[in-house]
């Protein structure tokens, strides 16, 4: 296994009840001693080191004991969601994962290390997992089933920080974050009751149940932060989702009790639901999914979003292009957790507008002295005035590359701007870093018109 280096990592057991364990460990002087409870159930915290050896721990109670060989410290991260988290480098049939074969080619590698939980559900939240992949070394056998996304991640911090890293997954695709949440959080959103709720229907959509068997008992295990991609499952209901997100992260990390660790989440990428692109409402257009997802970054302390508007598929919700959305993600691992400041980690987002010369200029934020960048043509804005119907526009970079000009002969008195904001469309702003920004709007219209030309 993979134990979080520097820091207070909890270990816990059962045992018989008022039972006295004794633990041995190889770093440390001094045997450690705790009594299990009435119930035997017994835990505390062990202090890791820096050190890259391979290292030993030896649990005993009366009469019988555990040994913990091959034990690393290194870098932890738990990585959740639905199918895209859930990828493998296997693909779905006729869905590949780009790279696989040259990842799984070069995956031989002691210092990374996964732990993957399997498909359960439990109406009450359980101290035990019913099923898991236990702790492997990667290797091309073992990370052939795990997530591409997770594992692009850690392979490419382990070889940056020449650390061990740990990874451990539990996800499960198709799933809404209603699953995902303890009941206690839930509740303050949406009533929760299981009692005459058949567990083995539908396991992935019932509220609260994969919490219970798939997340709880893996509390407290120390992490370094936690990685999420997972949100096309809500599509339909973007407020609730604005949400739920902040209060399932709130929660999570109340329970893992190491304060507000880093918690860096993927916006759903575009795709062409149900093959048609002409939705505007927000039960409809997935850019209300996005745009939830980009807002609840002002709400949820120490956090980060990986934005994939270049790299969706029209005719797949799962794009194949993983390594991408991982470095993503890296960058902002790198920037905000590991302190490599001079690692670009955000795309441009949307800050301000002035209305001029019969269009509007917007502003950004994120952006330093190299400003915005295009490839090609700037496209996929959208102008509307007071009538809320919104006119393709014509757009270009202004102002030093630090502003875009919007601007649409229809629309001669304009107060509103939209980008990308539809289920299907490739991206086209990025920062001169090539990090995309997000689609995004300037108005609050719960409804608008699209006028195609």
């Amino acid at each position: 296994m993979v134990l979080q280096r520097n820091a207070q990592v909890a270990v816990w057991g059962w045992a018989s009840a008022n039972a006295n364990i004794i633990i041995n460990t190889s770093w440390m002087e001094s045997p450690i001693e705790v009594k299990a409870d009435n119930n035997g159930h017994w835990s505390i915290k062990l202090t890791t080191t820096n050190t890259k050896e391979p290292q030993s721990i030896e649990i005993k109670e009366s009469g019988s004991s555990i040994i913990l060989d091959n034990v690393l410290f290194g870098e932890v991260w738990l990585c959740s969601g639905q199918s895209n988290m859930e990828q493998s480098f296997k693909g779905y049939t006729g869905q590949p994962t780009f790279g696989a074969l040259t990842a799984l080619s070069n995956a031989s590698n002691p210092n990374l290390r996964v732990f993957s939980v399997e498909h359960h559900g439990s109406k009450t939240p359980l101290d035990h997992l019913n099923g898991y992949r236990p702790w492997q070394e990667a290797s091309p056998e073992t990370i052939r089933d795990f997530s591409a996304i997770a594992y692009f991640f850690g392979q490419q911090l382990q070889e940056i920080l020449d650390v061990p890293v740990g990874l451990v997954l539990t996800s499960w695709g198709g799933t809404e974050i209603q699953s995902w949440m303890a009941k206690d959080a839930l509740e303050g959103y949406q009533p929760v009751d299981l009692e005459e709720v058949d567990i083995n229907q539908n396991t992935k959509h019932i509220p609260t149940v994969l919490f219970n068997a798939m997340v709880n008992p893996l509390v407290p295990y120390t992490v370094k932060g936690m990685l999420w991609y997972q949100g096309e499952s809500n599509r339909l209901e973007p407020q609730r989702y604005r949400q739920l997100l902040p209060a399932m992260i709130k929660d999570w990390r109340a329970r893992w009790g190491q304060g507000d660790f880093p918690f860096y989440y993927v916006q759903v990428a575009p795709y062409l639901y149900d093959k048609r692109n002409d939705y505007f409402q927000e039960v409809e257009n997935s850019a209300f999914i996005r745009e939830a997802q980009l807002q609840s970054l002002a709400d949820i302390p120490n956090s980060g979003m990986a934005v994939t508007m270049d790299i969706g598929e029209s005719h797949t919700i799962h794009p194949p292009r993983k390594k991408e959305v991982a470095d993503r993600l890296l960058y902002i691992a790198l920037n905000q957790t590991y302190g490599q400041t001079a690692i670009d980690h955000l795309g441009p987002t949307y800050g301000s507008l002035t209305v001029k010369d019969e269009g509007i200029v917007l502003n950004f934020n994120n952006i330093d002295d190299t400003g915005l960048f295009a490839y090609g043509k700037l496209e996929g804005f959208e102008i509307a005035g007071e009538d809320r119907k919104f006119y393709p526009a014509e757009a270009k970079i202004v102002g030093n590359h630090k502003q875009v000009f919007v601007k649409s002969p229809k629309v001669p008195k304009p107060v509103a701007v939209r980008y990308a904001w539809r289920n299907w469309i490739i991206g086209t702003l990025y920062d001169v870093n090539l990090l995309p920004a997000s689609s995004f709007r300037t108005d609050d219209w719960d409804y608008a018109t699209r006028i195609e030309e």
